[in-house]
């Protein structure tokens, strides 16, 4: 390796000579001493040149903001720098050099506009910040998947092209198959649910999916992740809520106990939710909203204003930033969810964070009667399902899912502006490049 050592993993005391490599932050002459910051992902370091060591002093005379460089040499037993580690250099090497100037600034000083920003994503992510959204976000992933491993569920990998969407009406990205028709998947929904036939009994999928959408808002993208959960001999809904709070606080409690530089440095406390997390139901719900001025039809769903009255509401009266909305009505969701008998509403769930919508899920509809004839309640064909409901013909556990938004999390978990800030390269209506 070209490095030794990470610039964030230098202390002393450390014998013999180091190799670290970074991009140039700063330089800065005084008096007969040259300071070179460089900077990799871990830290930042001074590398201090002398005007005695005549050789090196001229060979870095030119070195540029962001040239990619090879420093050898050892710590300082006496260090002057305020920032970081020290280091007196034998060797300056540079390995890359970078155009002046840059196309924007990393440093933050200068504000640029975010879809500029994209466009440069690679050399924004340099800046510490932006960098350290994407560490978070990979913390709170690694949480919430030692959740689910210890407590049984195994990881699966669902396709990400299929044959025929899920939900009849949503919009998909249409790919040419060797001739055939395919999409790519909107959420691995039904195939989890396959696997849940199959008796694997719980599992959960990291992937990508996609909707065709041509939403411009701050909260949508069209290629995101999920954590996508699906678990069997359940009860009721109920039984899902229960193990989709335990992840989500698992996933920040590890970001809370992990992250604590990255979350000084975006200037973001973070706590650790308490459980369980308050439930909102409909119909009582409808009452909830008008009390607040709001005005929905019964039996219709919640549009985004409902959405964050009620968080308000949570928040007032629960002083709690989670809340799990149950029992929509059941005209308003998929054919797939299970119906309470003898009423309107359906075992289906959503739950919301700082007014944002998280997941979608709730208790599945197991019994392949009733599965025929939801799809023919909505006005689907029976046809495009048969590859999924014919299974069901052969006993089916009682069983729920979810699935989180990885890149909603880390919105509302962060207090982010816009969504693109939550993914290395987002893909939106008006952008798949870089």
């Amino acid at each position: 390796m070209l490095r030794t050592h990470y610039i964030g993993e230098l202390r002393q005391p450390l014998g013999g000579s180091v190799r670290i490599t970074g991009w140039v932050e700063r330089v800065k002459e005084v008096g007969r001493l040259r300071f070179i910051w460089i900077r990799d992902k871990t830290g930042i370091a001074q590398v201090t040149v002398s005007k005695e060591n005549k050789d090196l002093f001229e060979k870095t005379a030119d070195l540029r903001l962001h040239d990619f460089i090879l420093v050898t040499g050892k710590l300082a037993e006496k260090p002057i720098a305020k920032v970081g580690v020290e280091i007196i250099p034998t060797e300056v090497k540079v390995l890359s050099k970078a155009e002046t100037p840059l196309p924007i600034d990393v440093t933050g000083h200068i504000k640029s506009i975010l879809s500029t920003r994209l466009d440069w994503r690679p050399i924004d992510l340099r800046n510490p910040k932006n960098a350290a959204i994407l560490k978070i976000q990979a913390t709170l992933v690694e949480g919430m998947q030692e959740y689910l491993n210890s407590n049984g569920f195994l990881q699966v990998f669902t396709p990400c092209i299929i044959g025929a969407g899920s939900e009849g009406g949503a919009e998909l990205f249409e790919i040419d198959y060797f001739g055939q028709k395919a999409y790519l998947r909107q959420d691995p929904q039904l195939h989890r649910q396959l696997l849940m036939v199959a008796g694997l009994d719980k599992i959960y999928d990291l992937g990508p999916n996609w909707r065709a959408e041509p939403s411009h808002t701050p909260r949508h993208l069209c290629e995101y992740r999920a954590c996508a959960v699906e678990l069997s001999y359940i009860e009721a809904e109920r039984d899902v809520m229960k193990v989709e709070e335990e992840l989500v606080v698992a996933g920040i409690k590890k970001v809370v106990e992990k992250c604590e530089d990255e979350l000084r440095l975006l200037e973001k406390e973070v706590e650790v939710p308490k459980t369980p997390f308050p439930v909102l139901t409909f119909p009582e719900i409808y009452d909830i909203l008008e009390d607040m001025g709001k005005k929905i039809p019964y039996g219709e769903d919640l549009d985004r204003e409902a959405e964050k009255l009620l968080a308000k509401y949570v928040k007032e009266k629960y002083d709690h930033d989670f809340f799990f909305i149950d029992r929509f009505p059941y005209r308003v969701k998929p054919f797939y969810v299970m119906k309470i008998d003898g009423t309107e509403w359906a075992r289906s769930i959503d739950l919301i964070y700082k007014g944002l919508e998280l997941s979608s899920g709730g208790q599945r509809e197991h019994r392949y009667e009733r599965l025929v004839q939801q799809i023919k309640e909505k006005g689907l064909d029976i046809e495009n399902f048969r590859w999924f409901i014919e299974h069901f013909r052969y006993g089916a556990p009682p069983h729920g899912g979810f699935a989180v938004g990885i890149e909603r999390l880390t919105m509302a978990l962060l207090d982010l502006e816009n969504i693109r800030e939550a993914t290395p390269f987002p893909r939106t209506p008006d952008r798949m490049l870089p």
